[in-house]
């Protein structure tokens, strides 16, 4: 009997020395399975910035939004229109005297219209404006998208981590669960164990089994994940550590950072702005407008009274049109336009409220990350000593087969919960950090060309022709 169960004390100790090894592996970045030359958190956080579909389906919508501002331009630029027609007319006049003149006639006539508005209520002003506040709100909604972007990457990279190193747990559990079973199967032929320590032995194993392969299914969708977010499958990844260099020092300054620097907060404010100037916009139909025209032609055989061959015109007219009642259009539009200007108010003191919230949510979940880290790494030594002491019992005798399955569970329980708790760790630290409006390129200084929208804007906006499309390098 006791030397059956110095047997499970050895068969244990071999156990413990790996699990001690996955645990110190655990502690240094999730998984002793990552190679010191595969693939950095920085380093996939660099290809999903360039590649990832849905940062650069934004960064195309941003470009879009900039043609807003040469559209609103064109209207402080003259309208140039050149004009062709011809045909076939047929002509017959009745004169004085009697007699009939007809003929058959070839009209056509070239001409050119410039028409130069001067003033209309500086619809003009205001709608460039406007376009030029969406552009602002529109890089405020990129950079929101963005940092969605590189947080999911982080939890994607993070995930496929822990999962690594809970199949390697699990794994090391199903051996350990096997050799026990082995042993205490030859334990109960030599008259040792009764049939119900070799019940519980197998019971274990199939658990182990069973966790082994839910390990390794949450592996392969981590790794699918992985592949949509960051643009190509994972390979060795090295440890992920937390960002707190990066991070605020107290709560209050937290909130506040969130709420100045937030871009969600920032393109909501900018929202108000393009609200309160369509004001101005609608209101300038109730102006009047001035417009200048000028006209040049030239015409052939058009003359129905055949007395001239071709004519040439030139005339330059000046327009002044007010409006006296257009049936309450232009009225209803004002209303609405101050209407949406109070519900975009509203939302931005929503948002505020919104980005405070996350802000705290995120400081406390960062803190709390911490100190789970810390408790998980207690518990797993803690749990490493119990198993020890465990198995040293059971070379004596005085503990079962059951104690030694029992404190071999709560090891792997905790080093589950370990890794758990460095992947929160590291995800609550991004997640402050985006809460914060800081999740870019150039914080965490990423290996990467940063995109600069306002490159396109510049190229584009005073842009009086051209029908080619301009994509700023770096996406």
């Amino acid at each position: 009997m006791v030397g059956r169960a110095s047997e499970i004390g050895q068969l244990g100790r071999r156990m413990l020395r790996s699990g001690i090894c996955l645990g110190v592996a655990t502690c240094l970045g999730f998984t002793s399975l990552t190679a010191a030359s595969g693939e950095s958190l920085p380093e996939a956080l660099a290809k999903a910035y360039q590649t990832n579909p849905q940062l650069n389906a934004e960064r195309a919508r941003q470009r879009a939004t900039d043609e807003n501002v040469p559209q609103a331009l064109a209207g402080y630029r003259p309208q140039i229109i050149a004009s062709l027609s011809g045909g076939l007319q047929a002509v017959r006049n009745l004169l004085p005297d009697n007699t009939v003149q007809s003929a058959t006639l070839k009209p056509w006539i070239i001409g050119v219209t410039v028409t130069q508005t001067l003033f209309n209520g500086f619809k003009t002003a205001n709608s460039v404006r406007v376009a030029e506040l969406q552009v602002q709100s529109g890089r405020e909604a990129l950079r929101n998208v963005g940092q969605g972007v590189l947080l999911d990457a982080v939890t994607a990279y993070t995930n496929v981590l822990a999962n690594q190193s809970l199949v390697e747990a699990q794994r090391s559990n199903v051996n350990f669960l096997q050799e026990t079973l082995t042993i205490t199967q030859r334990r109960l032929k030599a008259g040792d164990v009764t049939p119900t320590d070799t019940s519980q032995a197998e019971a274990r194993l199939s658990r182990g089994k069973a966790d082994l392969n839910a390990a390794e299914v949450n592996l392969a969708v981590s790794q699918a994940t992985y592949t949509q977010v960051i643009g190509n499958p994972p390979g060795a990844l090295r440890p992920a550590e937390a960002v707190d260099r990066y991070l605020p020092r107290s709560r209050d300054n937290a909130t506040t950072l969130a709420l100045k620097q937030n871009p969600a907060v920032l393109a909501a404010g900018f929202d108000v702005d393009i609200a309160s100037t369509n004001i101005r916009v609608a209101e300038s139909s109730l102006m009047p407008t001035v417009t200048l025209q000028g006209n040049a032609s030239h015409s052939v055989d058009n003359d129905q009274t055949l007395g001239t061959f071709g004519t040439d015109q030139a005339s330059i007219t000046g327009q002044v049109t007010a409006p006296i009642y257009d049936g309450g259009t232009a009225a209803s539009q004002t209303r609405q336009a101050k209407e949406l200007t109070a519900q975009s108010r509203l939302v931005l003191d929503q948002v505020r409220n919104q980005a405070r919230t996350a802000a705290l949510g995120a400081w406390v979940a960062n803190e709390g990350a911490k100190i789970a880290v810390s408790a998980s790494e207690s518990e797993v030594q803690a749990a490493t000593v119990a198993l020890q002491g465990v198995q040293k019992e059971a070379q004596g005798g005085q503990r079962t087969t059951v104690d030694v399955l029992n404190s071999e569970a709560d090891l792997v329980s905790a080093k589950a919960r370990l890794i758990g708790a460095q992947r929160d760790r590291v995800i609550a630290s991004y997640t402050l950090l985006s809460a914060i409006g800081r999740l870019d390129v150039r914080t965490l200084g990423l290996n990467t060309p940063d995109y600069l929208p306002e490159v396109h804007y510049h190229q584009v906006r005073d842009a009086w022709e051209g029908l080619r499309t301009r994509t700023p390098s770096g996406q």
